[in-house]
């Protein structure tokens, strides 16, 4: 699958409106080359350059299986960040650079939520 942002490019710079410095919200995406026979999708997006870890900053599942996602919208399922909210957390580094990794899944079923 390719996966790729409507609002910045791959290895670029994430626009201040999808950080804490601005509007918070998630970006909008474009999905292509989903595999047959997938039901559901999931992503994650983390900051592998946080000083304690990766940090996770998104979690959604259960995505219906569609070529985008738009700006600012819950496309499915979320799960707990470790902001420990259920919902978007962009970009809010202590310091320095880092990078975020959005990992989308293609999913051969939909995900059951666990209780906790």
């Amino acid at each position: 699958m390719k996966l790729e942002s409507l609002e910045f490019e791959n290895n670029g710079v994430i626009p201040q409106k999808f950080t804490c410095e601005g509007k918070d919200i998630n970006p909008g995406l474009i999905i292509e080359d989903i595999p047959e026979g997938t039901k559901r999708l999931a992503l994650i997006m983390d900051d592998p350059d946080a000083p304690m870890g990766t940090w996770v900053h998104w979690v959604v599942f259960n995505i219906h299986v569609t070529d985008v996602i738009e700006e600012n919208t819950v496309p499915g399922t979320q799960g707990i960040n470790d902001f420990r909210k259920l919902e978007y957390g962009g970009p809010c580094p202590p310091s320095g650079t880092h990078r975020y990794f959005f990992k989308l899944y293609a999913l051969d079923e939909k995900l059951q939520r666990a209780n906790s």
